[in-house]
């Protein structure tokens, strides 16, 4: 028994179309694929901007704990841990004094930005807030808990805005910053 031949086509696409439909699909993923490399250097850009403020941002706090603690001797035993935290949190941003001052060279004796830091607090008024220590424990532990307090918000805010690891890492930060308020306001002082 043989078989003819139908009449009619064959039903469904033709091999020429499938071939030329792949092409032109190739072709449309691969002129996406520079507009994703773009938005990938945009958001890799953005990405470390947000690092880089972070990390000065730690480097600040980590100062402003070292002004307080140079102003109120008392106080040191009880802030020391909580500026070794801010010091590992600029080097885990990788800001720059954060890779020189370890956390023990830091509890034994300021490092150079914190130095600076505790002479232009000395020399700035209680009332200023470009890092002015107040006269009193009361007044230099609120400040710190208000500066930890508006630090780990504005990096929760953040967190939408950056790309995956580096959110996270703004996340635990923010939570070990709001974890520092709580020690610094309803902790054991």
């Amino acid at each position: 028994m043989s078989f003819s031949a139908s009449p009619r086509p064959p039903s469904g696409p033709r091999r020429r179309s499938l071939l030329a439909s792949a092409a032109g699909a190739a072709l449309l993923v691969g002129c996406s694929g520079g507009s994703e490399s773009e938005e990938r250097a945009a958001e890799r850009s953005a990405g470390d901007a947000a690092r880089a403020r972070a990390g000065k941002d730690s480097e600040a706090l980590a100062a402003r704990y070292a002004a307080v603690m140079a102003a109120h001797p008392g106080l040191a035993e009880r802030l020391r841990p909580l500026r070794e935290d801010v010091v590992r949190h600029a080097a885990a941003f990788g800001a720059a004094a954060g890779r020189t001052a370890s956390p023990e060279a830091s509890s034994t004796a300021p490092d150079s930005a914190s130095a600076s830091a505790s002479a232009s607090a000395r020399a700035a008024g209680p009332g200023d807030d470009s890092g002015g220590v107040p006269a009193d424990e009361k007044g230099a532990v609120a400040l710190l808990a208000g500066a930890e307090r508006k630090l780990a918000d504005r990096r929760a805010a953040d967190l939408l805005e950056v790309p995956g690891e580096l959110a996270r890492l703004l996340a635990s930060v923010a939570a070990a910053g709001a974890a520092h308020v709580y020690l610094l306001t309803e902790g054991d002082g």
